[in-house]
């Protein structure tokens, strides 16, 4: 996968918002800031792109979104729950009709035979809508797996998008 193509996604995405009216933030934990990066490649992005968040810790997905700690304590930072709520605690906290979060382990390693290197979550926050919550395990090292939930990140914006914002 290529630099080019998360570009293509990012400028797609930031296309659709522009048209839709739709400002949004992304909230990146195993990412590391890489669909933020691949969305202010492309000029005018500050139209669309309110903030872009990289909440590492549990201390940061706690203070900067809200995540309960009893969430992160009982299922642990890479999970459905604790992804869900990062979107939503985004949506509740920026001024935007779009929330993205990720959440995974892109080791080498952190993996578990429950929660293997590779286990991304994603979810996606909107008004009025229910939350999207999706679990991949991605192929690859390190840099792979970070490109591919970027990739996946944008494809969902781009999904929601397309079935109205």
């Amino acid at each position: 996968m290529s630099q080019a193509r998360l570009e293509e996604r990012a400028r797609a995405v930031l296309e659709r918002c522009r048209a839709a009216g739709a400002r949004l933030a992304v909230a990146e934990a195993c990412t590391g800031g890489l669909i933020t990066a691949s969305l202010t490649e492309v000029p005018g992005a500050s139209a669309v792109l309110e903030r872009g968040l990289v909440p590492y810790s549990n201390e940061s997905k706690e203070e900067l979104l809200g995540v309960p700690r009893e969430l992160l304590v009982a299922h642990g930072a890479v999970s459905a729950e604790v992804v869900r709520a990062m979107a939503e605690g985004l949506l509740a906290r920026a001024p935007v009709k779009l929330a993205l979060a990720e959440t995974g382990i892109a080791g080498p390693g952190g993996g578990t035979p429950t929660k293997p290197v590779g286990l991304v979550f994603l979810a996606l926050a909107r008004p009025g809508a229910p939350t999207v919550v999706e679990r991949h395990v991605f192929p690859g090292v390190r840099g792979e797996i970070r490109q591919a939930a970027s990739l996946r990140g944008l494809e969902l914006l781009l999904e929601q998008l397309g079935a109205g914002s």
